[in-house]
């Protein structure tokens, strides 16, 4: 463990703030580290629940990191055709041990071109979009595929982030964390997954996401084309 860390999550407008405070609240406990809260510029953003967060340092600031957290939200798709997003996530991406994707933070990675051939996963509620972005969609709450580490929905997060902990500093490090923060989940309801929602439930949820998932499906096939994709 003599070699020191540089994490960072890049935060922007309508970020869901759960995708990056969940992997942070892991994350910044990683014995020699230094994490880092990046964005465009040094302005605060609201969270797309009206949360203010503020980065620390801009892009051309950044230091080269060995991990990258790319979180998701509404704001998201607003810079899908972003290029001075995009370069960010793709020139960090060179360098990095792990891109970590959270939640939609998995769409603008497969934006930023991240994702061809790569095993994915995002939020349910549009998984069926990573193959717009030449990614293997899979159901599952984290998927590591080579330096490609993605979390499903917000709170998957917090085991993605565990996760590579482990990768990172082995298992007993990461147990420690676990410990620290007493990370036992016993969920009140067993409605958090479309597997095991009760069906009204699930209808509901679903509607109240069609409109954002309708403007994610456009964007997905104009990136799509963009990267030259044929998916359907």
């Amino acid at each position: 463990m003599n070699n020191r860390l540089y994490i960072g999550a890049l935060i922007y407008p309508n970020v869901d703030q759960a995708d990056f405070t969940g992997p942070f609240e892991v994350l910044s406990r990683v014995p020699d580290s230094s994490f880092h809260v990046i964005a465009k510029n040094r302005n605060p953003v609201r969270d797309v629940r009206g949360l203010i967060l503020t980065p620390e340092l801009t892009f051309q600031e950044a230091p080269r990191l060995d991990v990258l957290v790319v979180p998701g939200g509404t704001g998201q798709e607003e810079l899908m055709e972003d290029e001075i997003t995009l370069s960010f996530i793709r020139d960090e991406a060179s360098t990095a041990r792990y891109i970590f994707s959270v939640c939609t933070g998995a769409l603008l990675c497969g934006a930023a071109g991240l994702l061809r051939g790569v095993n994915a996963t995002t939020h349910w509620a549009v998984l069926h979009l990573l193959g717009y972005f030449g990614a293997i969609p899979v159901n599952r709450r984290v998927v590591i595929d080579g330096k490609c580490v993605s979390a499903a929905g917000v709170t998957a997060g917090l085991d993605g982030a565990f996760r590579l902990v482990s990768l990172l500093r082995g298992d007993n490090v990461a147990q420690q964390i676990q410990l620290s923060i007493e990370y036992a989940p016993e969920p009140i309801f067993n409605a958090g997954s479309p597997q095991t929602a009760p069906a009204d439930i699930l209808k509901a949820v679903r509607s109240s996401y069609q409109d954002t998932t309708n403007k994610r499906l456009a964007t997905a096939r104009n990136v799509a084309a963009r990267l030259g994709i044929a998916w359907k």
